[in-house]
């Protein structure tokens, strides 16, 4: 669809007030008789160095539809609006902002993702699911234990961060280096919560 929202962009905008139509329509009917708290906008729009759309992109044909959506799930309680993409979203995420949306998952650090760098930009802004580096599972115990050193604790103080691995636990990762990661985890942890 890339090329369409340059070359039919009055097609693109049809089709994405239709998807916008339909979804408003069902969760209206739906936050009538049960509670939704969280909408997530899962597509995979990054690759390893960039975004595949630009800000200006997002803003035209994808954030105000989305913030539609939010505001009415917002004004019924909902109170996570995530965005799900694999990849290097950072330029985009400005426009998911103005959008409405609050999270992102899964902060992949292979795509050059740094949630703490980003938490200093955004602040709790941007709350973050993932972000923990699933390639280091399969390298040295030292650099098992330097990822969560270096990423739990600026969010543990700030808040706002579900912690995990930013993508499925890769094949042939040896259990002790997972048992490894997890025991990290869990020190870095309980040592950053109890702290004034």
């Amino acid at each position: 669809m890339g090329a369409a929202y340059y070359e039919q962009p009055e097609l693109v905008h049809d089709m994405m007030q239709t998807l916008n139509d339909t979804a408003f329509q069902v969760l209206e009917r739906v936050t009538q008789d049960a509670p939704v708290d969280h909408l997530n906008v899962a597509e995979d729009l990054a690759g390893k160095g960039r975004p595949l759309v630009s800000p200006r992109i997002v803003r035209e044909f994808i954030a105000p539809y989305c913030a539609r959506i939010w505001e009415m799930l917002s004004e019924r309680g909902a109170r996570i609006f995530s965005q799900n993409s694999d990849g290097n979203t950072e330029a985009v995420i400005p426009a998911f902002l103005d959008g409405g949306m609050n999270v992102m998952y899964p902060m992949e650090p292979a795509a050059g993702m740094d949630i703490v760098k980003l938490r200093e930009q955004y602040g709790t802004r941007l709350a973050f699911l993932g972000g923990i580096d699933r390639h280091v599972l399969r390298r040295s115990k030292d650099e098992i234990v330097a990822e969560p050193e270096y990423k739990i604790p600026p969010v543990v103080r700030t808040g706002g961060r579900v912690l995990g691995l930013d993508h499925l636990i890769p094949n042939e990762t040896p259990l002790e280096h997972y048992r490894c990661c997890i025991g990290k985890t869990w020190e870095t942890m309980e040592r950053e919560s109890a702290k004034p």
